[in-house]
């Protein structure tokens, strides 16, 4: 327990030196992001994931199944927007790949403008899904869990992916004390998971209650803090800002 919180504590309030600097702490603000999203796509735009894609291809195959209440055309554009994010986001990691800080802020930045066209999209709907808000808000809500992805995975720091907890809920499992392993930051793994149950269940509490636009006006803004505070810790030349060797 002692190393659970210890690990936990780190991840939160990273100290002076660590190797990933405020990364953890964005990354988790980021994963909460994700839940939120995920919350809205499901629910709200005809159970469809935009941010999870194991999930959103096996959905496409019961689709094709002919399972009720599924829809493959949505899967498919979700699944389409999701790699051309993705590419987005490979792109950015090749232009700032020596300055990890300028490549989070410009990711943050871009998928900060996508979330808020979806905030005037819903809006000008009036919070009603019709099927133009649908595909537009899964088309862009799909860019932005792409780019992200791809970014996360490019900053390379362990067990924050911030939108696929499968190998982070084996590891902690496989790598436990009861399985004889040395439970490598157990601490930060939990908060991983936790985060995306927050922010998952905070978008079905509001989307239940047809606040599909504050949702995503809280996704934006969470979105916009993680760029900005990135934008600033980045200006110095701490160790972190460098890619993982």
């Amino acid at each position: 327990m002692r190393q659970l919180l210890s690990d936990a504590g780190r991840t939160l309030v990273p100290p002076r030196g660590e190797r990933h600097g405020p990364l953890p702490p964005l990354l988790l603000t980021l994963t909460v992001v994700t839940g939120l999203i995920d919350a809205v796509s499901f629910l709200g735009l005809g159970h469809v994931l935009v941010a999870n894609m194991t999930g959103n291809v096996i959905f496409l195959a019961f689709a094709l199944a002919g399972a009720a209440g599924l829809s493959a055309s949505a899967s498919v554009v979700a699944l389409a927007a999701f790699l051309l994010g993705a590419l987005a986001g490979g792109r950015l990691g090749s232009r700032f790949a020596a300055h990890r800080g300028r490549l989070l802020t410009a990711a943050t930045g871009v998928q900060a403008v996508l979330v808020a066209v979806t905030v005037a999209v819903a809006a000008a709907g009036g919070g009603r899904v019709t099927t133009g808000v649908q595909y537009t808000l899964i088309v862009l809500l799909g860019l932005g869990m792409g780019l992200q992805n791809a970014v996360a995975r490019r900053l390379g720091v362990p067990d924050l992916t911030t939108t696929v907890l499968t190998l982070t809920l084996t590891g902690l499992a496989a790598d436990s004390a009861p399985a004889g392993g040395a439970a490598p930051r157990p601490g930060r793994r939990i908060l991983s998971v936790l985060a995306m149950v927050l922010g998952a269940f905070v978008g079905a509490v509001l989307l239940l209650h047809g606040h599909l636009v504050l949702i995503l006006g809280l996704a934006l803004l969470l979105t916009v803090l993680t760029s900005v505070i990135t934008h600033r810790l980045s200006a110095a030349d701490a160790a972190w800002i460098r890619p993982p060797s």
